[in-house]
């Protein structure tokens, strides 16, 4: 699967589900519940998101309590870069918080905030997608990225190097490898 195929196989089947996540921080009425339904993981549907799904509610909640304290200071952020690195900072010291929940969490009060991402952030799986490509570090600017991948954006980059990295890396050693995304078809909720 070239990378070309990769992207437009994101795009059909990923796009507007990622975007559609994103609108429920992104229209929530205030600050203060953007917060709380980002910290807590919530979905739309009020069910905890699955990268989530194993953090105890009580770890979740702490950030919940430490983000709600610094709302003020999160919303002084310019770009979403400064978000991360505030979120990180206030909620990263917590005990089972990874930098995945912390992108996460940033991510979400980000969408609440407009803020745009301008990197694509590298952990779990992300990290193993971009390493496929030869990235390594914490993050990797777009245009830095092989040219098919540039229709997406930073956001779905950090999404589809996860989802498809397993089709990455048989793209990169020249073998043919059938949609290894199949199994993620719905992420499952807690």
């Amino acid at each position: 699967m070239a990378y070309e195929a990769i992207v437009a196989d994101y795009i059909r089947d990923f796009r507007s589900q990622s975007r559609g996540e994103l609108r429920h921080y992104a229209i929530q009425s205030t600050l203060t519940d953007a917060i709380r339904e980002a910290a807590l993981c919530h979905r739309a549907d009020g069910k905890r998101h699955s990268h989530q799904c194993l953090l105890a509610y009580s770890t979740l909640a702490k950030a919940e309590h430490k983000l709600q304290a610094r709302a003020q200071r999160l919303q002084s952020a310019k770009t979403f870069e400064e978000l991360h690195t505030m979120v990180s900072d206030i909620i990263g010291p917590i005990d089972g918080i990874a930098e995945l929940t912390v992108y996460d969490i940033a991510h979400r009060i980000g969408a609440f905030l407009k803020l745009e991402l301008r990197l694509v952030y590298l952990h779990r799986g992300t990290a193993k997608g971009a390493r496929e490509l030869g990235f390594r570090g914490r993050t990797v600017e777009v245009s830095r990225l092989p040219k098919a991948f540039h229709r997406l954006s930073a956001a779905e980059l950090e999404d589809c190097l996860c989802i498809y990295k397993d089709d990455i890396r048989a793209e990169r050693l020249g073998r043919t490898f059938k949609a290894s995304h199949c199994i993620r078809k719905q992420s499952p909720a807690c």
